[in-house]
């Protein structure tokens, strides 16, 4: 019976599935859709930002400041802060401050120095960028805390949130025993460490919300600055080194320096090699085999067929209660005596001058030999 015939090969180009079409170009066109929505180099996802209505956003607290009366202009570069109008009856605030370098804050400083800086929840490179001393803590805020300062604006107002920064600054609002939340380190400078506060998701707790309007509604103008990456020049990063404050750095170097000190001066010397013995019990028979596959490897015949006789001698000492060294001439006599055997035919397989075996075959019939000799020792 034949085999049926083969399929003819399909040469031509394959055809695509509409549905394959469909699911491709909708694809394209929500890409596109959200690179023109996004916009170039604008992040609307960041915390705190004024058009993010997500929960980490503030876009509730704008929304609430712009029907309040209040002028608010957003920016979100350097360049645009420098275009912004910022006279005495203007508040700046800045969040993201993560990315605040020396040469931003150097800039925000002075262009903000004709109105009023609030400066939320900036960490300890923030701070020294903009030419402070208070270093801030974390803390983490279990109860409401309450202003409990001379400060009228925000008398009988408390501030819940879960996390902030605390400033260890003299005569400010809402004190922990870490520092206060809403610091003001010199004139026209204020810290917010409470940033939470702002957020969609937590401004109406407690008094956040009146808390966040008095702050920035003082003023008639708000400008909103959210820096951005592309604000940093080549030499003025964010990095580790500017995280910490200058005095440190030679404390670490001092650390580095005194610890490899104390490796060198307490590291163990090379001595003399201690032998302990193994915890290792191996079996006979594996060793057996070990030695075997060694003396096959070499081709050593001579001294496997030495170590077969040895061993078939001391079973034969033992079963003739000859000690553990007897004589070999004296051995030789007992087991011919003992298994009838003629002395010459014990001398030529236990004999101490037994000629080695010549080949592997021989080997192997010397191997038989001992053992039909020793089954015969131990007979009665």
């Amino acid at each position: 019976m034949s085999a049926p015939a083969a399929a003819p090969e399909r040469t031509g180009p394959r055809r695509v599935s509409r549905s394959s079409l469909l699911v491709l170009l909708g694809l394209v066109v929500a890409v596109v859709t959200a690179i023109v929505l996004a916009g170039p180099g604008v992040d609307r996802y960041a915390d705190l930002d004024p058009d993010n209505a997500d929960p980490n956003g503030a876009r509730a607290l704008a929304q609430v400041l712009e029907q309040q009366g209040v002028d608010l202009t957003v920016v979100r570069s350097a360049d645009d802060l420098d275009g912004a109008d910022v006279d005495a009856d203007t508040t700046v605030v800045v969040t993201s401050t993560e990315l605040l370098g020396r040469s931003t804050a150097r800039r925000l400083l002075e262009h903000a120095a004709p109105g009023r800086l609030v400066v939320v929840e900036p960490r300890p490179g923030a701070t020294e960028a903009l030419g402070l001393t208070a270093l801030p803590m974390g803390t983490a805020v279990d109860d409401p805390v309450a202003a409990d300062c001379d400060d009228p604006t925000y008398a009988g107002l408390s501030i819940a949130v879960d996390f902030a920064l605390a400033y260890p600054v003299d005569d400010a609002c809402f004190p922990t025993p870490e520092g206060a939340l809403l610091a003001e380190p010199r004139p026209g400078v204020v810290l917010l460490g409470a940033g939470e506060a702002l957020s969609n998701d937590q401004v109406l707790r407690a008094d956040n919300a009146a808390v966040g309007l008095r702050l920035l509604g003082q003023s008639d103008r708000l400008v909103w600055y959210v820096p951005s990456l592309e604000d940093l020049s080549a030499d003025d990063g964010v990095s580790v080194a500017t995280l910490l404050p200058d005095w440190l750095q030679p404390s670490l170097w001092l650390v580095m320096i005194s610890g490899v000190a104390l490796l060198v001066w307490r590291a163990r010397r090379l001595g003399a090699l201690a032998i302990e013995p193994l915890p290792v019990a191996v079996k006979a028979i594996e060793t057996t085999r070990s030695r075997g596959r060694l003396y096959r490897k070499a081709g050593d015949r001579a001294h496997a067929a030495s170590v077969l006789r040895a061993a078939a001698r001391v079973r034969a000492a033992e079963r003739l209660r000859l000690g553990s060294r007897p004589d070999p001439d004296t051995l030789v006599r007992d087991v011919a005596r003992h298994t009838g055997r003629s002395v010459a035919d014990v001398d030529a397989l236990l004999g101490p001058h037994a000629a080695p075996p010549a080949t592997d075959h021989d080997l192997i019939t010397l191997a038989d030999q001992l053992a039909e000799l020793d089954r015969e020792v131990r007979r009665p």
